[in-house]
């Protein structure tokens, strides 16, 4: 799901930078007035573990890659607004060390994965398992049917971003400047594989997760109630 570099034209990553700009800025008023103390550990660990995650990616025809995330999860235990900075943290390291995404599709890579991944997420978590108790079944399928859904709204965006260029960016000829491929094959090819497959790993990894933390730690599933 990384963009490369030369894919989306200038115009299109200044404006998801500046659409990023705001969010980063919020995310980090946020979770300085609401992250506990014993939380900050937690914050780390998530940056870590969505790194690691989004590392065992699998290339997707027209330049870029298929993999699950583990935002949800990071959304679930400690917010939204923290998640988004944990992946942004995560997705600018990959960037500029390992050449996973591009540098200048920092704020669209961003805007995917740590903004639309984790809010969607959360919020579907948190309609189908409210009012339930901690140690619910309910939130162990939440959690699936959310890392689901929103891993694939993140490949959403991806593939349209990648089908619009063509229609923003042209030669004379209709050539596309960047990215060729228009919405018709952008968006199924990206969707497709994160609805059969990397969206599956999502949906298992975080439900697992919670159904462990539930007996394990059920503590760590009560320490953010709200947005």
């Amino acid at each position: 799901m990384h963009i490369p570099d030369g894919y989306l034209g200038p115009a299109t990553c200044g404006f998801f930078y500046a659409a990023m700009l705001p969010a980063w800025i919020a995310a980090s008023n946020i979770v300085k007035k609401t992250l506990r103390a014993k939380q900050v550990p937690m914050l780390a660990i998530g940056a870590a573990f969505n790194f690691v995650l989004m590392m065992f990616n699998i290339p997707i025809p027209g330049g870029t890659t298929g993999h699950a995330v583990g935002g949800v999860l990071a959304a679930i235990l400690l917010g939204p607004w923290a998640a988004s900075i944990a992946i942004t943290v995560s997705l600018v390291v990959q960037a500029l060390l390992f050449g996973d995404g591009g540098i200048t599709a920092i704020g669209a890579n961003c805007f995917n994965m740590a903004f639309v991944l984790p809010f969607s997420g959360y919020f579907i978590y948190k309609l189908i398992s409210y009012n339930t108790p901690v140690n619910s079944g309910r939130r162990i399928f939440a959690a699936g049917v959310a890392g689901y859904v929103g891993l694939n709204l993140a490949a959403l965006m991806t593939g349209i971003e990648f089908g619009l260029q063509p229609l923003l960016h042209h030669e004379a000829d209709g050539r596309s400047l960047y990215c060729p491929y228009g919405l018709g094959v952008a968006v199924p090819v990206m969707l497709g594989e994160h609805l059969l497959v990397f969206g599956w790993v999502e949906a298992v990894v975080t439900a697992l997760v919670v159904k462990y933390l539930q007996k394990q730690d059920p503590g760590l599933l009560m320490c953010f109630q709200n947005p």
